[in-house]
């Protein structure tokens, strides 16, 4: 780590804590610790105490679960910026879900539980964007069942193409470009589909001349036309 990526300086990096200032940031660096994880390392597992939360600084972070079956079930893909492992804020008392580093030295701050609600209860703004946090992140998972369960393949996949251009995709005047460094499994796994699936969708629409694809990437010609 370099001088200038300080502990400080990655939390104050973290989308939460945009708004606070220095000496509500310097009360969370004194409370926080600095942890790294491998590709593939587990950062926690289901049915864990959910003690901690964490604040995903660099590399990406998978969330998801496990059927009867032991088939892994991919809720969501987190990028820098992003915080997971909060719902012991609002009760639960065991993890529901596994976190996998997907990267190499994925690094990641954290703070209990206690001490994070000691913050916000000194900040009235921080605990109001962190409760619309927690309901956009339920609501986005009602939406995710609701297309499970009434939506076909395709538009699954042309729906998280959608949400990944929203969220994280850059304009190039009409087009946009979604850097995204997943595999067609991933795209699977995300959409509650096959490989083969994910494949022969992307396939047709690069043959209709509405995505082009290179390793790792997506350029939309035009999100509204998918």
């Amino acid at each position: 780590m370099t001088a200038t990526e300080s502990k400080l300086w990655y939390l104050e990096q973290i989308n939460l804590f945009k708004s606070l200032n220095e000496e509500e940031m310097n009360k969370i660096d004194e409370n926080s610790l600095m942890h790294s994880a491998d590709k593939n390392q587990y950062i926690y597992f289901p049915q864990e105490p959910s003690k901690v939360i964490y604040f995903l600084k660099r590399g990406r972070v998978k969330i998801g679960s496990y059927s009867e079956e032991g088939k892994e079930i991919l809720k969501t893909i987190l990028y820098p910026g992003e915080v997971f492992g909060e719902m012991g804020i609002i009760g639960e008392s065991k993890r529901k879900d596994f976190a996998i580093a997907m990267d190499k030295d994925t690094r990641l701050c954290t703070l209990t539980v206690d001490q994070m609600k000691e913050i916000m209860s000194s900040n009235p703004a921080l605990s109001l964007d962190v409760t619309t946090m927690i309901g956009e992140k339920l609501r986005k998972m009602e939406l995710k069942l609701e297309s499970v369960i009434f939506k076909d393949a395709k538009t699954r996949i042309i729906d998280l193409i959608k949400e990944m251009g929203a969220d994280y995709g850059q304009k190039i005047g009409e087009e946009t470009l979604i850097k995204h460094n997943l595999t067609h499994q991933d795209i699977a796994n995300l959409t509650a589909t096959s490989r083969q699936t994910v494949t022969t969708v992307l396939n047709e629409l690069k043959d209709l001349n509405l995505i082009y694809m290179e390793r790792n990437r997506f350029l939309v010609r035009d999100l509204n036309a998918l």
